[in-house]
């Protein structure tokens, strides 16, 4: 069992969590650490050593080789959500921090050794998920007027600017390695789909065509493959991806074609909501659960 140094509780999820890696070749899975409340959104770093995810509003660093939990000294960000990624140089990580002003969450980078979070965009809500690959912008889900769509900002803050405008959701965008494209996922078509554009928010382009509802789509730091969560249509609105239900991790060529299903587990919400590619593009991070 791995535990932490402070006491924790489900707070309405009734659920224990299982930490785990998958090798996308052998489709073998690993248990790495079980825990009896919620943990959630792995990211992988840049070693290999360490996996940092959320758990009821504050940050961890779990040690892959000791099999132990830290805590990250966030100040006082401490109601994140499990929309957190990490810089390229690994020195910081950008979170989405519900403020206790009014619960809106907003975008904060936190660093990682000394330092005091920084506030991004006061807007809100704002819902971070990709950091470019150059450290320069950010990439969230944002509300603006009644409408859900992607936006872009300045790392170091300034004039969001607005990529998607289509009705319905618009969410989970994150870069590509090479920083030319942005992944993101669209009800427009009717049901939640995986969809690629250009940075700049031109040439937006289904990519996938099934009759399922897929969500959060991370590319492998190679470039060569594109991880997403898939739900079974009817089991969900294609609008929502809560916990607790059967899904699967499904894998697709980044530039497009068939895709195969890589894990099928209990699990949606917290899973794979940010990118948890190992560094060598060869195993995925991510969260299962079981009710308790």
């Amino acid at each position: 069992m791995n535990t932490l140094k402070e006491p924790l509780t489900n707070k309405g999820r009734n659920v224990r969590s299982i930490l785990e890696v998958v090798d996308i070749y052998t489709g073998e899975r690993t248990q790495l650490a079980y825990y009896d409340y919620l943990i959630e959104a792995p990211n992988w770093t840049s070693d290999g050593n360490r996996l940092i995810y959320n758990s009821l509003g504050r940050l961890y660093s779990f040690d892959i080789l000791e099999s132990e939990s830290t805590l990250i000294d966030s100040g006082y960000i401490d109601h994140c959500n499990n929309d957190h990624v990490l810089s390229p140089d690994q020195t910081q990580i950008a979170v989405s921090h519900h403020t206790q002003e009014d619960g809106q969450s907003r975008i904060y980078i936190v660093p990682l050794e000394e330092g005091h979070p920084v506030l991004v965009t006061p807007m809100a809500p704002s819902y971070l998920h990709g950091w470019s690959p150059d450290g320069s912008e950010l990439a969230y889900c944002a509300e603006r007027n009644g409408q859900y769509d992607i936006y872009t900002i300045p790392a170091a803050g300034g004039v969001e600017r607005q990529l998607t405008d289509s009705p319905g959701l618009n969410d989970g965008p994150e870069y590509s390695p090479d920083g030319k494209h942005i992944w993101f996922n669209s009800v427009r078509s009717g049901l939640m789909q995986v969809w690629r554009m250009n940075v700049d928010g031109s040439e937006q382009t289904q990519m996938t065509f099934d009759e399922s509802n897929n969500w959060f789509p991370h590319v492998s730091p190679d470039g060569e493959l594109v991880a997403y969560i898939s739900y079974k249509k009817g089991d969900v609105e294609p609008g929502d991806h809560p916990p607790n239900k059967q899904v699967e991790i499904r894998l697709m060529p980044s530039g497009g074609g068939e895709a195969r299903t890589l894990v099928q587990l209990f699990g949606g919400q917290g899973t794979i909501n940010v990118n948890s590619w190992s560094p060598d593009s060869s195993k995925l991070a991510f969260v299962s659960y079981a009710l308790i």
